[in-house]
């Protein structure tokens, strides 16, 4: 997590409204200059003022498509750090990516360093020995660093989005980058999220921790755990596992519990009934009991298209889901949270009207603050792990902007 200077006394002091009008004034005196993202997870005080919303991979795809059209130079990301970093990635040199405040990190994304990675690299691969004949293919979720999305490309591995997951672990298990050799062995190594690792492995018939119950041996995934000593796990184990996941998760998403899936079909019991819906980083308990499970653009779709009267608890960030259910109210469609904890992203919150505004003021001035560039050594590693997914996934529909 990079350190944000605090902010002059005045844009502490504005209000609500005068914060929103000055926004609205410098955009317009920006113009075209400026292109501002807002993810789906972001408060609605600052997601009004985005001239895209969607997911972080989306985000970006569609910025470099905007981008190019608009002539844009600044692009002012209202999202996390790793989000500006793909976004820095897939556009030109001539575009300066902004974070508007240096702090919106992403715990997950902070889980998975290079240094633990590579040292867990050749861990893996002593304990698999120089006989083993093999290949362990890496994977990484987008919700992770340039560096980790680097080490990924530079090994042989593509980056994967919670839409496209059973794709991408389809093209490693196929050999990756060259066919798979008769009698070669795969392993899926996959970065940071344990729960989207492991839901997407029990879609391809691997036994996970959890479904092996009390007999370890029958697991054919394996959490790889950095902070103990050889992951927390013995060589034989390694050699035993078809998919290695490494131990992050995301802070908002392991928030719901299967106690929580209970209670929603309790609570809609004489009403009709509830169609639980959650986001597959939640762990493989709550996917399992949930009706669907989905990604972002995913959740959306599905609560879009409702019919009327149905009722939907929703596992997901808070602010996104609060705004689903205001949408969905006048369609006659009762979305609510699947569990009342303060299932908020602290880091994508740290962004306020405030520091929007203030990285606006300073372009309006000829300053470009908070500027996120990726090393050009680093964004080229990276980009091959992210084209490999590109190059095997629909292709982003056109920018939808927001009025």
């Amino acid at each position: 997590m990079l350190w944000q200077p605090s902010l002059p006394d005045r844009y502490h002091d504005m209000s609500d409204d005068a914060l929103a009008a000055a926004i609205i004034m410098r955009r317009k005196e920006l113009g075209k200059d400026l292109l501002i993202l807002g993810h789906h997870y972001q408060q609605d005080s600052v997601v009004r003022h985005a001239d895209l919303r969607g997911d972080s991979l989306k985000l970006s795809q569609m910025a470099a498509t905007e981008s190019k059209r608009r002539g844009t130079k600044w692009i002012v990301f209202c999202g996390v750090h790793f989000m500006a970093e793909t976004a820095d990635i897939l556009t030109g040199d001539d575009v300066a990516v902004i974070l508007p405040d240096l702090s919106a990190g992403c715990s997950m994304a902070d889980m998975a360093s290079y240094d633990e990675t590579v040292e867990a690299w050749e861990l893996v691969h002593a304990s698999l020995g120089d006989s083993w004949s093999g290949r362990v293919i890496p994977i990484t979720y987008v919700n992770s660093s340039a560096a980790i999305k680097a080490f990924v490309g530079q090994n042989g591995g593509a980056c994967c989005t919670s839409t496209n997951a059973a794709q991408i672990f389809e093209w490693a298990l196929a050999g990756g980058t060259q066919p798979r050799g008769a009698d070669e062995e795969i392993k899926i190594l996959f970065l940071p999220d344990q729960h989207l690792g492991r839901n997407t492995a029990k879609r391809f018939g691997f036994v996970t921790e959890i479904d092996a119950a009390g007999d370890a041996n029958a697991a054919e995934t394996l959490l790889w755990d950095p902070r103990k000593d050889h992951g927390g796990v013995a060589p034989e184990d390694v050699r035993r596992a078809k998919v290695l996941l490494w131990a992050g998760h995301c802070s908002v998403h392991k928030l719901f519990r299967p106690e929580h899936v209970d209670e929603a079909r309790t609570r809609f019991a004489d009403a009709g009934g509830v169609t639980v819906l959650v986001h597959p980083e939640c762990a493989q308990e709550v996917v399992d009991l949930a009706d669907q499970n989905g990604s972002t653009e995913f959740i959306i779709r599905q609560i879009e298209s409702a019919p009327p009267g149905s009722n939907w608890a929703v596992g997901t960030e808070v602010h996104l889901v609060n705004r689903l259910a205001t949408d969905a109210r006048e369609r006659g469609v009762n979305v609510t949270m699947l569990s009342d904890c303060q299932c908020l992203c602290t880091t994508m919150y740290r962004i306020e009207p405030k520091n929007l505004l203030w990285v606006l003021d300073q372009l309006a001035e000829g300053s470009v603050v908070n500027r996120i560039q990726v090393h050009p050594e680093a964004a080229h590693l990276a980009r091959l792990a992210l084209d490999r997914m590109l190059a095997r996934v629909e292709n982003t529909p056109a920018p939808a902007l927001v009025d």
